[in-house]
């Protein structure tokens, strides 16, 4: 997993970005949690989002928001972190330009500026968001969501709560055209301390699913 520096809106972005197998292999970005809550592109979750992709071929790329690590400027609540994924994409869509496909996946409020992102960029085809923070954040900007996706939840979470993830999932099923997956995971807090491997288990599923050339899900 080399460690990369490329440019940000706000300065350089340090990340870790694994190239993909072949020419036109797909891309997958990795979006870490909060800051201002310890969130790094070291977290245990985001690192292991970044192995699943990395597994499959993808050009993967993990990287730590502005004022994080050795990554410049400062926290900026959400916008200019937004900001950043976008520069972040664009630095991987310069090295493989010719990707088959492009994947988002985030956790926590990583997963917040995962899917604020798949908005504004159409080549994005997949979603994978872990805890998304619907309980402390507007997500109806996802009117219409553009893609289809999975989003995981602990059903012991006490941070990100299971019912205002439920009323998330249930809005974006009334969507046509897209595929919505949800999966709880018995006894998991917010952080997943002891279920990582089953809330993978759920990941490498749905990722299997969706890259299989049978998938009807587009």
């Amino acid at each position: 997993m080399p460690a990369v520096i490329f440019p940000g809106p706000e300065g350089r972005l340090e990340g870790r970005f694994q190239p993909g197998a072949r020419a036109r292999a797909p891309i997958a970005m990795i979006l870490h949690p909060h800051p201002q809550a310890g969130g790094t592109m070291n977290d245990r979750i985001t690192q292991a989002l970044y192995r699943a992709f990395v597994a499959r071929g993808f050009a993967t790329l993990r990287f730590n928001f502005r004022g994080v690590g050795r990554s410049q400027g400062s926290f900026d609540n959400g916008i200019g972190e937004l900001s950043d994924a976008a520069a972040a994409l664009d630095w991987v869509q310069q090295i493989h330009p010719e990707a088959s496909s492009t994947w988002i996946a985030g956790y926590s409020f990583g997963a917040l500026i995962g899917m604020q992102l798949l908005m504004r960029r159409p080549e994005v085809r997949g979603f994978i968001s872990v805890s998304p923070p619907a309980n402390m954040y507007d997500f109806s900007f996802l009117a219409p969501c553009p893609a289809s996706g999975i989003i995981i939840q602990g059903v012991a979470d006490t941070v990100v709560t299971p019912n205002a993830v439920q009323k998330l999932v249930d809005k974006l099923r009334t969507q046509k055209h897209i595929t919505i997956h949800h999966d709880e995971i018995p006894r998991a807090n917010h952080f997943y301390e002891n279920e990582l491997d089953d809330m993978m288990r759920s990941v490498d599923t749905y990722l299997d699913m969706r890259l299989s050339p049978d998938c009807l899900i587009k």
